[in-house]
C-alpha cells in the first residue's frame, strides 16, 4: 500500500469517527431536552395537596 493510499484510508476514517462523535452528541442533546421536557410534565402533574389530610374519624 502506497502512502497517498493509507493517507486516504485513514482521512476517511477520521472522518466518519468524527462524524460518529458529532451524531451522538446531537442524540444526548436530544435526550436531555426530552428528560427536561419529561420532567416538567411529572412537576405539572402532581398535585401535593390531594391526600394530604384523612378524615379518619367515623
Amino acid at each position: 500500500m502506497d502512502i497517498a493510499s493509507l493517507s486516504t484510508a485513514m482521512s476517511m476514517a477520521e472522518v466518519k469517527t468524527d462524524f460518529g462523535v458529532a451524531m451522538l452528541s446531537k442524540s444526548l442533546d436530544n435526550m436531555e431536552t426530552m428528560g427536561e421536557g419529561m420532567k416538567k410534565i411529572l412537576e405539572t402533574s402532581v398535585n401535593p395537596h390531594i391526600g394530604g389530610n384523612i378524615d379518619v374519624s367515623a
